[in-house]
Formats: structure tokens, C-alpha cells, sequence
């Protein structure tokens, strides 16, 4: 299970969100089977949307990333719930990229940075809210921070990390979101300036095993921060076959009578689990009734 946890400022005009998704990047890449180049990738996306899902208000309440810089791990997306359960896909998830100069995996040579990233908020309005923005770099947190300033006009910082055993595994996988809201005073703006900027990076702070509270608590030291509250999340996959079932009805009867005509069974695949349905050419008929 991962550990989200929110502190707040004492003024209330700075918020700090913090995660451990260790275990959700784990059951990321085991599910997916992938490369540690789309693992870093996804796992970063992981990570993002599981504080930005977080933040949303209500049961049912649904928040989509979606990252597509023409990289060769193609489109990736990420949905949470409104408690930062999560799922994700890659386009790709088998893309490989040579290392950096420096021996690092190069996130943003899968991602590319030659495209868009898109927030889709689901809160059971008429129509989902839609955010969207040039990629900045690619490199995930950047363009994160940068969503929120252009599309949301809320000054945000995003930092994100994962470490790796030499086996190619995920040892550790967590990050941080840093948002400033009104009322907020020049002064706290200047205490968490200083702050950010002497904080390790996330990977150095996994290395540390620092807790998600520590994290949020350092963001906001000297602005009487004190944690808000915390709990669990998980790598959470909602398909099912009754889901499965409206996704080929919605294909129209047209598509559905074809399938049945050409095959004795109909094999679909959860792009979020891998998980796999059949329908015989029986059963695909029937959903023509519906």
C-alpha cells in the first residue's frame, strides 16, 4: 500500500502533499511488464496523479494524466480516484532507450517532448473539465509544475523520484506537491523558497528512508506546518466484465454482429491490469439485444 499524507501551513496558504508509491509502482511494472525506462516513466506518472487524484472532493470523483511527447513508449495515461488509488497504461510499455551520458535512464527519450499534456477531471458534472498544455521538457514533474501555473493559475512545485536495485527492480518510488493559495503572505513565499531549494531531491530522500510526513513537514519548516491527515492508497484497477460488456456494446450492433460472424470468440484486453475477458460468438450476439 502507499502512504499519502497533507500538511498544511499555519496561515493555511501552503499546502504540502507527500507520498510513498513504492508498492504502487511495484505493482505497476509487475503488471505491466516493463522496461525500467517506462517503469521510471510510469511510475512518475504513478506517483503524480495519486496526490493530484487526492485532492479532488467527492466519492466518484475521477482525475486522468495523460502524457503523449511522440517517445517511443507512446501515450502514457494515469487515473486516480478521489483517494489516489491508481492505474496507468503505456502505449508501449516495452520501449527501451540507451542510457544518458551519464548512466541515468533518459525518462525523457521514451517520453519525447514534441506533444501535449492533458488533465481530465471527472466530478459528475455534464461535461469532465479538460486542462491541457504544451509539454514542457518531458520530464514528468516539470510539466506538471507547469500545468498547474498555465492552466490552473496555482503556484505549484512537483518533485518526483524513483530508485532502482541494480536487478532492475523499484526499491523506492515517492515524490511531493508543493501548492501556494491565497491568503498567503511574501514572507512564507520567501520561508518556502528557501526550503525547496535547500531540500534533497526526492531520490536522495528515498535513499534516507524519510517518511512522507518528514517530507512535508521539511517543505514547510519555520510556517508552523502540522500534518492534516494521511492514509492509504494502492494500484487499483476497477475493470470488470459488466464494464467489459458496455465498452463492446458501445461499438454498435453493426461491429458486434461482424465480431460474432468472424470469430468464435472475442478475446479484450484491460489496458490497466492486463486482465482478459472472452466472449463466445453466442454471447457477443446477445449484447446485440442490449
Amino acid at each position: 500500500m502507499g502512504k499519502i499524507v497533507r500538511a498544511l501551513s499555519a496561515e493555511g496558504g501552503v499546502l504540502c502533499s507527500a507520498i510513498d508509491s513504492t508498492d504502487m509502482v511495484r505493482e505497476m511494472a509487475r503488471l505491466h511488464g516493463a522496461t525500467p525506462v517506462v517503469t521510471a516513466a510510469l511510475g512518475r506518472m504513478t506517483t503524480a496523479v495519486s496526490i493530484m487524484g487526492a485532492m479532488l472532493k467527492y466519492e466518484g470523483d475521477t482525475l486522468t494524466l495523460r502524457i503523449n511527447g511522440g517517445g517511443p513508449c507512446g501515450t502514457l495515461t494515469a487515473v486516480s480516484d478521489y483517494r489516489g488509488n491508481v492505474k496507468c497504461c503505456a502505449g508501449d510499455p516495452s520501449a527501451n532507450v540507451p542510457l544518458t551520458a551519464d548512466g541515468a535512464l533518459d525518462v525523457r527519450g521514451a517520453i519525447g517532448s514534441d506533444g501535449s499534456l492533458t488533465v481530465v477531471k471527472d466530478m459528475g458534472l455534464k461535461e469532465p473539465y479538460v486542462g491541457q498544455i504544451p509539454l514542457v521538457s518531458g520530464n514528468i514533474a516539470e510539466d506538471i509544475t507547469a500545468y498547474y501555473s498555465v492552466s490552473e493559475q496555482l503556484p505549484t512545485v512537483c518533485a518526483l523520484g524513483i530508485l532502482f536495485e541494480k536487478s532492475g527492480e523499484v526499491r523506492a518510488a515517492g515524490g511531493y506537491m508543493v501548492q501556494v493559495v491565497p491568503p498567503i503572505s511574501d514572507a512564507s513565499v520567501k520561508v518556502l523558497d528557501e526550503n525547496l531549494a535547500k531540500m534533497d531531491s526526492v531520490q536522495q530522500m528515498l535513499e534516507r528512508r524519510l517518511d512522507p510526513s518528514d517530507i512535508a513537514l521539511n517543505a514547510l519548516e519555520g510556517l508552523g506546518g502540522e500534518i492534516l491527515d494521511s492514509w492509504e492508497a494502492c494500484y487499483h484497477c476497477d475493470c470488470s466484465r459488466e464494464r467489459t460488456e458496455r465498452v463492446l456494446i458501445s461499438l454498435g450492433k453493426k461491429e458486434l454482429a461482424k465480431l460474432a460472424e468472424e470469430q468464435q470468440e472475442t478475446e479484450v484486453c484491460c489496458h490497466f491490469c492486463n486482465k482478459k475477458y472472452k466472449f463466445t460468438a453466442e454471447e457477443m450476439l446477445k449484447l446485440l439485444k442490449e
